[in-house]
């Protein structure tokens, strides 16, 4: 873990924003976009990486006060707040994740799983597999958990064990999705997909950035100046394809058909919606996955508390 130091808040001196990231994970594009530009110290502010080697050691620092602000998805948000954390949430991407099979493979839809070894990126809470299991009931009749074979693991591993025919699909975060699919895999369903089957139709953007309320509001300029930072580097990654080559080593890849996967992935996850029925829908997800995922998912915050969303940030 990489610790950067804030910088006080004296006169004369920008503050500095501590944000949680994994190396590898498409928060720290953003970042790197951010501070290659300069467009934190545009808006008044030094935005810091603080690097983890998990999600949950992110989570953990940001309840211990270690950084300003991390990316998770609002239903984590809505649990510690049910459970007295006082956290919001502001938007960063509609793109979750994706279910994807070899090229080769019969399966075309969802009903297909049945009796097959299917890959997921994390564990049995993850919001991913949750969802498709909901999808899979209500549209298939079809209990995944107890009528396919759900295969846990770390997104790196299930692509070498897709690719090795070990697992029948696997359902794994969009960027590790768009990798296999430059490598001549096939999507089937993707976690938007599936969340409009569940009759949700508006978008609704899954991760954002999580914060502490405290913190929030005793440094709310310092947050919108993030915000507009932040802003300014998606336009900086919806229109520039030299941006993409720039970060192509940060992102890790060597070859065209893998950064335009990427590209392709992250543009069409950038939010353009976030106002009162965007909000008022993910209220009604939420009820779908307590239902699937029970009190392991959401613990004592069996209703989403209006102060999931931070109030200030809409699109």
């Amino acid at each position: 873990m990489v610790l950067i130091a804030s910088v006080p808040g004296a006169a004369g001196e920008m503050p500095t924003i501590k944000i949680g990231l994994l190396r590898f994970g498409t928060v720290a594009w953003e970042l790197d976009t951010i501070r290659h530009h300069g467009l934190d110290r545009k808006h008044g502010i030094m935005a810091a990486p603080v690097e983890f080697a998990t999600n949950e050691a992110a989570k953990v620092a940001l309840q211990a006060g270690a950084v300003d602000m991390i990316v998770t998805d609002w239903p984590w948000v809505a649990r510690q707040r049910g459970e007295g954390g006082s956290f919001s949430f502001m938007p960063y991407s509609t793109a979750v994740g994706v279910l994807i099979v070899p090229q080769a493979s019969r399966i075309t839809d969802v009903s297909e799983l049945r009796g097959k070894r299917v890959g997921v990126a994390g564990g049995p809470l993850d919001k991913s597999w949750l969802l498709l299991r909901a999808f899979a009931k209500r549209n298939k009749g079809l209990d995944l958990a107890k009528e396919a074979e759900p295969v846990f693991g770390a997104p790196p591993l299930l692509n070498e064990e897709l690719a090795r025919g070990r697992i029948d699909a696997v359902l794994t975060y969009w960027h590790y999705a768009a990798r296999l699919e430059a490598a001549g895999a096939r999507p089937v369903l993707t976690v938007a997909d599936m969340i409009r089957g569940l009759g949700v139709k508006e978008e609704i953007p899954m991760l954002g950035y999580a914060f502490r309320e405290g913190w929030a509001s005793e440094h709310p300029e310092a947050l919108k100046s993030f915000i507009d930072a932040a802003r300014e580097a998606k336009a900086v990654l919806a229109s520039s394809e030299e941006e993409w080559k720039r970060l192509a080593p940060v992102i890790g890849v060597g070859d065209d058909a893998t950064l335009d996967a990427l590209q392709s992935g992250y543009r069409a996850g950038i939010p353009h919606r976030w106002t009162g029925d965007e909000r008022r829908a993910a209220t009604r997800l939420y009820d779908i996955l307590r239902d699937i995922g029970g009190e392991q998912l959401v613990g004592q915050a069996t209703t989403v508390d209006p102060g999931t969303f931070w109030p200030a940030v809409s699109y």
